[in-house]
C-alpha cells in the first residue's frame, strides 16, 4: 500500500513541478512541437501515477482483484507490496480513482460528441452557403470560399478536414500571403491537433479545480497556433505567415494600446519577425528524450519493489 501512497504523492509532485518549469523554459516557443510533447509527457505521467495507484489500492482492498493484477507474479513478489493494510481506506482510494477515470472518459465523450455535432452543423451552414456546383460530387477536403466582409480562414476537423477562406480574406491577401493561411490551417489538420484540443479541454472541464489541467488546456491552444506558423513558415517564409496574421487581425483591436496582454496574435507575429534561431537537432533529441522518461518514473517505482523480490 505503501507504492500506492508513493505513486499519489509523485503524481502530486509532476503536477506541481512539471507545468512550473515549463512555464520557466525558454526553448517552448522555439520548439513547440517538442513543447507539445513535453506537455503530453507530464500529464500522461501525472494519469499513469492515478492509474496505477488505483490498481495497488484495488489490490488491496479486494483480494480477487489481487488475484488478476498479481496472478503471474510469485508469492514473493505480492508480499513485497505489503498489501495488507486497512480495506476501508484502500477501498476509498481506489474508488475515488474509478470514478475519477470514468468522469475523465465520460468528460471526453461530451467533448468528442459535442465537437463532432458542432462539425455537422457546419459542415450544413457551408453546404447551403456554398452549394456544390452541378456535376460535383461532395468531398471534405474542398476548399469553400465564402462570401463574407470579414477576412478570416480557418479549418473544419474532421475526416477528411475542410479548408473555409472568405472572400474578404482573398481580397485582403495576395500570393504567398494567402499560401501561408492555407498551409497553417493545413498544418492543423495534417498534424490532428483537434484530439490535443478535445483531450485538454475535457480534462480542463472535468476538473476544475487542478490547475495542471487548467495549464495544458491553455498551452496546447497557444502551442498548436505556434506549431502551425512554423509548418507554414518553413514553406513560404516568416514574413509572409507574418504579414497575413497582421491583415486577417488588424480590424478585431488585438494590436495596439486596446489590445489584451494575453492577445495570442501580437505575440504570433514577433516572434515570427524576431525569427529565434531553433535548437540544434541534438538538443531536441534529448529535450524530447527527457519528456518521454516522465512518465516511465510511475512504471519505476511501480515495479521497482517486485524487481527486488525477484533479485
Amino acid at each position: 500500500m505503501m507504492v500506492a501512497v508513493a505513486l499519489l504523492l509523485l503524481g502530486a509532485l509532476i503536477a506541481v513541478a512539471g507545468p512550473r518549469l515549463l512555464g520557466h523554459a525558454r526553448w517552448t516557443d522555439r520548439e513547440p512541437v517538442v513543447a507539445l510533447w513535453a506537455w503530453q509527457c507530464v500529464v500522461a505521467a501525472v494519469l499513469l501515477c492515478c492509474v496505477l495507484a488505483m490498481a495497488l489500492s484495488a489490490s488491496a482492498a479486494w483480494r480477487v482483484v489481487r488475484g488478476q493484477v498479481f496472478a503471474p507474479a510469485p508469492d514473493r513478489v505480492v508480499e513485497a507490496y505489503a498489501l495488507e493494510a486497512p480495506r476501508l481506506w484502500a477501498a476509498t482510494i481506489a474508488v475515488l480513482l474509478a470514478c475519477g477515470g470514468l468522469w475523465t472518459g465520460a468528460m471526453l465523450l461530451r467533448e468528442v460528441a459535442g465537437a463532432r455535432a458542432r462539425r455537422r452543423r457546419r459542415r450544413v451552414e457551408l453546404l447551403a452557403q456554398a452549394p456544390l456546383l452541378p456535376g460535383e460530387q461532395q468531398r471534405g477536403d474542398r476548399l469553400v470560399i465564402l462570401e463574407g466582409d470579414r477576412p478570416d480562414a480557418w479549418w473544419l476537423p474532421g475526416t477528411p478536414p475542410q479548408l473555409v477562406v472568405t472572400t474578404a480574406a482573398l481580397r485582403r491577401l495576395e500570393g504567398r500571403a494567402l499560401d501561408a493561411v492555407l498551409a497553417h490551417e493545413q498544418g492543423h489538420a495534417r498534424a490532428r491537433h483537434d484530439w490535443l484540443l478535445y483531450c485538454s479541454g475535457a480534462l480542463a472541464e472535468g476538473f476544475p479545480q487542478v490547475p495542471v489541467f487548467a495549464a495544458f488546456r491553455t498551452e496546447m491552444h497557444r502551442l498548436v497556433e505556434l506549431a502551425a506558423d512554423d509548418m507554414a513558415s518553413r514553406r513560404f517564409g516568416r514574413l509572409a505567415i507574418a504579414l497575413a496574421l497582421v491583415e486577417l487581425n488588424e480590424d478585431r483591436g488585438v494590436f495596439g494600446p486596446a489590445a489584451t496582454p494575453q492577445a495570442q496574435v501580437p505575440q504570433r507575429v514577433h516572434r515570427l519577425l524576431a525569427a529565434p534561431r531553433r535548437l540544434r537537432p541534438v538538443h531536441r533529441l534529448r529535450l524530447t528524450a527527457a519528456a518521454a522518461l516522465i512518465p516511465a518514473v510511475p512504471l519505476l517505482v511501480t515495479f521497482v519493489p517486485g524487481l527486488r523480490a525477484l533479485g
